[in-house]
């Protein structure tokens, strides 16, 4: 009974201790953020000293003048030299005249539509297109109607539930005259308008037929669209479909202000931010059991319906062409959120509904600075796993210590181990400073003895580690983000998710990594978009400001459950430079696991910048047979293109421009 009694006051003794430190941790923390806030408030005081200084306000039109002529000499040298400028120029009057091709440049020919029309299906498929009407401007009404009755494919109907108002009964008096023309138009004048969810809901009462079909009743439709839907239902049995879309202004849909080229399926990107949207088709037997849109969610009831539908379907399958056009007016979401702001907070619930419905608990959903409804999410993080940190090393003392400084002093996340595989260093100063690491418990230090080769020094670094985690890491980052590890960790704990890669900055704050498109660059092997864009730019459609799936992430840093990487037999050794981390992800979405990009795990990537490619003698030789033996290897997944980067985008630049020929 002793003994027990013993072993209980040793137990309490090991609680009081962690406790002290515990405490002592979250003292530390928190002076450090009162020092923080502290220094806020000082700044602040200083700012509206000067604001409120008289000179300083009469000297505002000088400033505005200076501000704009850095500003402009800022574009100048980003542009470079007049040869580039002009070069660029070309290059945006280029892409300008291919942004033509995406309007009524791009629908079929009367012999064209001859041809859709005569074309005989496998299946039979009957197209509900379901629109709720609310004092829509007689304008916008018929040319909506005429986009539906100019389809190439034939088996629709057109179910209109009208809400709007006696002000507006013109528009009951345009359906119906339509309806006499065409008896696959369905009318109905509803008792009461209920909202974007019930009105809609009112048109499925209405509809007969097999796919159901989603169309705001501003918007206009291509001639194409359902033909293209057709297509995939018979090749691909798709049950959920969506098509890229372009917002159009002053009436006409060739005066496109944006183009939204889309990403095949991504369940982390349509958390983040609901990327499908129009113009959104499906079986009806995914609605068996549910409900098509729920009215707790008006304002965001699209995002809803798309989360719950897409997580039942067997197969979803995007056609990669602009088919759909978004009326912007003042009125209109897409003119801006402002215009409905309660679609806000009804977004973060859809999400936060489909969440709680997939399992997670504890979530957090904020908005980004990108747009109020793109999102980021922050998971709880259901354990505390050891994570063993790789560094492959040769000499760079400094990068080094740049490297393990920020990770012991920057990190919030403690469970960590640091693993430095040492190869071929020459210099006294790397053996000092390894030295100066031996007082760390957590830090060891490894030798591997052979010549250079990326991949087998990171599986030798791996064979040494107990965590339940494997980070890659190079040994010229810097962790700039303080929860870096808890923001990987939150995807790679998922049972879903392979690798997770990390946001990369050069020194002068241009992007280095923010994750890797296959196909991209003039190898054809991969490339990272939104490469040297800088720190601040949102990216396209808001893509730099929330996590999402990505073919590939980089080895520079990548987290990996252990088990997985054991499972693939670590790094392809084959590659022993270039690669080896796209080929490792790529084998990871071959056993059917997501690769997410975070940009909010943020680090420092000193990797030079004008170094590029190996470019000179041995090295341009060796990166050449190993781009050959990749693209090689991944032929067929090559050939398929990407499925998170949309086919209309160029192959030959990092920032999402416009193929130029198509």
């Amino acid at each position: 009974m002793s003994e027990q009694l013993k072993q209980q006051e040793q137990l309490l003794d090991y609680y009081k201790t962690a406790l002290v430190r515990e405490k002592e941790k979250n003292n530390a923390l928190a002076g450090k953020l009162a020092d923080a806030e502290n220094k806020i408030n000082d700044l602040q005081q200083k700012l509206d000293k000067i604001k409120n200084n008289p000179f300083w306000k009469m000297t505002k039109p000088f400033r505005v003048v200076i501000h704009w002529c850095i500003r402009m000499k800022d574009r100048i040298t980003r542009l470079g030299s007049p040869k580039n400028i002009l070069r660029k120029l070309k290059s945006k009057k280029i892409e300008h005249k291919a942004m033509k091709r995406y309007g009524t440049e791009s629908f079929p020919t009367p012999e064209q539509i001859a041809d859709m029309r005569a074309h005989v299906f496998p299946q039979e498929i009957k197209f509900s297109i379901l629109v709720p009407l609310y004092n829509t401007p007689s304008k916008f009404l018929r040319e909506m109607i005429d986009s539906v009755v100019a389809q190439t494919y034939h088996n629709w109907e057109l179910c209109l539930a009208d809400g709007s108002d006696d002000a507006h009964a013109y528009v009951g008096e345009i359906c119906r005259k339509y309806q006499e023309n065409d008896s696959r138009i369905v009318y109905k004048k509803l008792e009461k308008n209920e909202g974007i969810s019930g009105n809609t809901n009112q048109c499925y009462t209405m509809a007969t037929g097999n796919y159901i079909a989603l169309f705001d009743h501003d918007d206009i439709l291509h001639p194409c669209v359902l033909f293209e839907y057709m297509q995939v239902i018979c090749d691909q049995g798709a049950d959920y479909i969506y098509c890229d879309e372009a917002t159009f202004k002053n009436g006409n849909i060739n005066h496109m202000i944006t183009l939204h080229f889309k990403s095949d399926y991504a369940i982390d990107t349509l958390r983040a931010n609901n990327y499908i949207c129009h113009f959104s088709a499906f079986s009806r037997a995914l609605l068996e059991g549910t409900e098509l849109f729920r009215t707790q969610f008006d304002g965001s009831q699209d995002h809803d319906m798309i989360l719950r539908l897409t997580s039942r379907a067997k197969k979803v399958v995007h056609v990669p062409k602009l088919l759909y056009y978004w009326r912007s007016h003042k009125n209109s979401v897409a003119s801006g959120i402002s215009a409905k702001t309660y679609a806000i907070e009804a977004a973060k619930g859809a999400v936060a509904d489909h969440l709680a419905r997939a399992g997670y608990e504890g979530f957090e959903i904020t908005s980004t600075r990108a747009f109020e409804t793109i999102f980021r999410i922050r998971y709880q993080l259901l354990s505390n796993p050891l994570i063993s940190i790789i560094i492959p090393n040769k000499d760079h003392v400094e990068d080094l210590r740049r490297c393990v400084t920020s990770i012991l002093e920057k990190s919030t996340y403690e469970n960590f181990e640091i693993i430095i595989v040492e190869n071929n260093s020459t210099t006294q100063e790397i053996r000092d400073y390894y030295k100066t690491l031996e007082k760390y418990p957590q830090i060891q230090i490894v030798t591997y003895e052979g010549e250079f080769n990326y991949s087998k020094i990171n599986n030798y670094g791996a064979s040494f580690a107990k965590g339940e985690y494997l980070l890659l890491l190079n040994n010229d980052t810097e962790v700039i983000t303080i929860n870096w590890l808890e923001e990987l960790l939150m995807y790679a704990q998922r049972e879903d998710v392979g690798a997770v890669g990390a946001k990369l900055y050069y020194a002068d704050q241009t992007i280095q990594h923010a994750g890797i498109v296959l196909g991209l660059g003039a190898h054809r092997t991969a490339g990272h978009v939104h490469y040297m864009v800088g720190k601040e730019n949102v990216g396209y459609m808001g893509k730099l400001c929330y996590a999402q799936d990505m073919s590939a992430v980089t080895g520079a840093c990548l987290l990996v459950k252990k088990a997985l990487y054991d499972e693939l037999g670590g790094l392809d050794e084959g590659f022993a430079v270039a690669l080896n981390d796209v080929d490792f992800c790529l084998r990871l979405r071959e056993k059917g696991y997501l690769n997410v990009f975070t940009p909010f795990a943020e680090l420092y990537h000193f990797e030079s910048k004008s170094r590029g490619l190996d470019d000179e003698g041995a090295k341009l030789e060796r990166y050449n047979k190993e781009a050959e033996v990749f693209r090689t290897k991944w032929k067929a997944v090559l050939e398929k293109g990407d499925p998170y980067y949309n086919p209309n985008f160029s192959l030959d630049r990092s920032d999402f421009s416009l193929r130029l020929n198509m």
